[in-house]
């Protein structure tokens, strides 16, 4: 994936496109963070792809969160470009599930774990994010995971 983003970069700059260098360049700078904290950690060959995909998602959380405050603050401007950065951010990240994938993605796992109660919910969600890493807003899919299980 790092190499995606350094290609993606040098494409960008040669096009002269500011939006998408800088969104780069937060983006590398997010991940470079977390590998200087996972090497303190002792990892030493840093964060991998599925945490990279977990940074990429909690950068568009905040990206979203960020339009709607600027959209209620009446400014416009500063909404659209949060959009545009969201857009790049996306590019990175795998296809993602609609709701009713997403559904259908927690029903095999509840099955396949044979979860019958809210206190499986840990596993359920722990296994979700195993198999579908930066496909899905785990937040909605805890919501469909509880209802499940306490159905």
């Amino acid at each position: 994936m790092r190499d995606q983003f350094n290609a993606a970069l040098k494409e960008a700059m040669k096009a002269q496109d500011k939006r998408r260098v800088a969104t780069l360049r937060l983006m590398q700078a997010a991940i470079k963070d977390r590998d200087i904290a996972a090497r303190t950690a002792g990892k030493p060959d840093g964060v991998s792809d599925e945490e990279i995909l977990d940074i990429l998602a909690k950068m568009i959380k905040q990206r979203t969160e960020s339009v709607t405050t600027y959209e209620q603050a009446g400014r416009l401007e500063l909404a659209e470009q949060e959009r545009e950065e969201i857009t790049i951010i996306q590019e990175f990240l795998p296809k993602q599930l609609s709701e009713d994938e997403v559904k259908e993605a927690v029903q095999g796992v509840v099955s396949d774990l044979g979860a019958e109660s809210l206190k499986d919910m840990g596993k359920v969600m722990g296994e979700l994010k195993k198999r579908y890493a930066g496909q899905m807003d785990f937040g909605k899919a805890g919501a469909s995971v509880k209802a499940i299980l306490s159905a």
